[in-house]
């Protein structure tokens, strides 16, 4: 199976320290999520692997010159397009007209959403949006997908509804995805790893295969949640140690 890698990345902001000897292997067709605290240095460590901003130091591998598809926090849907356009507007320029009318009518119907095509923004719901925006992303002809924290600003519910979205788009049409999150739940339900970062300047602290992804034991959901717990509290323990205080008395 293909690994994409990140090895030994540094990044600093003149004093501040963000990244310190961060490495990380991503597997092919596997969701790699990563977690941590805010402020940690997640969102910058994708931002590396985009090509985006540069590293100061530190090796990456085996993401040169692959297409990439993004979902960020909030769904960067044009306003002024209705849903067919949103989607054809990131796919002008990889296939000519007849195909992208294609491929939009396959995905929409893929998902049961032919009905929304000719609908504007303003008259979605937050969640139906966050759905429009992920369909974006996999419709778009890449390899890579990287998600930074697509689900943060939706409610419980409209949360619900798009995370099993998410993963039935990934059982159809896989894609190597790395997601950022500070949520354990979505690591639990999304990630085959889950990444866990220190407090910034961000460090890999551990590497959790999650069985619980395959074998839906309620047992190894509970074993990986406590691992990721213990890793958490760390962090915020030498932050505040009042926390581990806390946590005691409950």
């Amino acid at each position: 199976m293909k690994k994409y890698q990140v090895k030994d990345i540094i990044k600093h902001y003149n004093s501040l320290k963000v990244l310190e000897d961060v490495s990380i292997e991503f597997d092919e067709y596997k969701t790699t999520c990563i977690l941590g605290p805010s402020g940690c240095g997640k969102t910058t460590l994708l931002n590396i692997i985009a090509g985006i901003i540069d590293k100061d130091s530190g090796q990456i591998t085996g993401f040169k010159g692959k297409d990439m598809s993004f979902v960020f926090q909030e769904d960067r849907l044009i306003e002024w397009k209705n849903v067919k356009d949103n989607i054809s507007f990131v796919l002008k320029h990889k296939m000519d007209k007849s195909q992208i009318e294609t491929t939009i009518n396959r995905y929409l119907k893929l998902v049961n959403l032919e009905e929304y095509k000719y609908y504007y923004p303003k008259n979605l719901s937050g969640g139906m949006r966050q759905r429009i925006s992920i369909l974006r992303a996999f419709a778009h002809p890449s390899s890579i997908l990287i998600m930074d924290e697509p689900f943060k600003s939706l409610d419980i519910n409209s949360k619900q509804i798009v995370t099993e979205f998410f993963k039935k788009l990934m059982i159809m049409q896989n894609r190597t995805c790395i997601l950022v999150t500070h949520e354990i739940e979505e690591a639990l339900n999304l990630g085959d790893k889950i990444v866990i970062l220190s407090e910034r300047p961000a460090r890999v602290k551990k590497v959790i295969e999650n069985t619980f992804i395959s074998s839906k034991s309620k047992a190894d959901k509970i074993i990986i949640r406590r691992q990721i717990e213990n890793e958490l509290i760390g962090n915020l323990s030498k932050c505040n140690p009042s926390v581990l205080l806390q946590k005691s008395h409950r």
